[in-house]
């Protein structure tokens, strides 16, 4: 069962606002979303910020890797004017404060750790770490609906999530979906499967379902497109289109 909610607005705001800011989040609960999908990666000195690039550039003025940056030039750099001038406040947030915000207006997360190439163990941990401390009431109350889900590209990044906080409930991310999902799933203790919606198939979202796991989808922006995978048995999927596809649309 699928106790997660069901609509996830992409990197916060969608298309509608800079990608993984808190003008994003901000621009998600003005269309009434309580559940959000962002990236985390690791800065230089070990802290988690929230940024889908490991390199400047598209996002953030500069260049070069982020771990090559610690947090706090990282949190000083603009995040917003590439996307408009209206946004050139924006900053790149701390990883910390963007969940306490989320967790604070009850806004859900799914938390993708993103690791910059070559520190895929290292940010697992800290990201597992940091969630766990964050939200250790949650845990102890033993309910996963009440607790971020982690996801990842990475099995490296996502076992050594599972072994920080084996507690938290991770969800393991494919583009299209291998031979071998099922193995791969079990070893992460995955309890769902995150997957490119345009390499899906009604037999394969049939074959998740009955492998007892979740089947999330990334990232759906056609109304129509939407519909016909929630009738596949899809648990759920993210957007950029919060303006057409809104929280209650299942």
């Amino acid at each position: 069962m699928w106790p997660y909610p069901k609509i996830v607005a992409h990197r916060g705001g969608g298309t509608l606002a800079p990608e993984n800011t808190f003008a994003a989040l901000r621009c998600g609960l003005d269309y009434g979303f309580r559940a959000v999908e962002f990236d985390v990666m690791l800065s230089r000195d070990g802290v988690g910020v929230v940024l889908h690039d490991d390199q400047l550039g598209r996002t953030v003025a500069g260049s070069g890797s982020v771990a090559e940056r610690t947090a706090a030039e990282l949190t000083a750099l603009d995040a917003g004017s590439w996307f408009s001038p209206l946004f050139a406040d924006e900053r790149v947030p701390d990883f910390g404060q963007f969940m306490a915000y989320c967790k604070a207006r009850r806004i859900w997360m799914n938390i993708e750790i993103k690791p910059v190439p070559g520190h895929e163990r290292a940010t697992g941990r800290a990201v597992a770490a940091a969630v766990r401390a964050g939200f250790g009431a949650e845990i102890a109350a033993g309910d996963p609906a009440q607790l971020p889900l982690l996801s990842s590209f990475s099995a490296a990044a996502l076992a050594a999530a599972r072994d920080a906080a084996p507690q938290l409930p991770r969800a393991y991310l494919l583009d299209a979906l291998p031979a071998d999902w099922r193995a791969q799933s079990a070893a992460l203790g995955a309890v769902a499967v995150h997957t490119n919606h345009r390499h899906l198939t009604p037999a394969l979202a049939r074959a998740v379902k009955d492998a007892g796991l979740g089947l999330f989808c990334y990232t759906v922006n056609e109304p129509e497109r939407a519909r016909t995978l929630l009738g596949w048995g899809v648990d759920g999927f993210c957007t950029d289109r919060i303006d057409l596809i809104g929280p209650a649309f299942a």
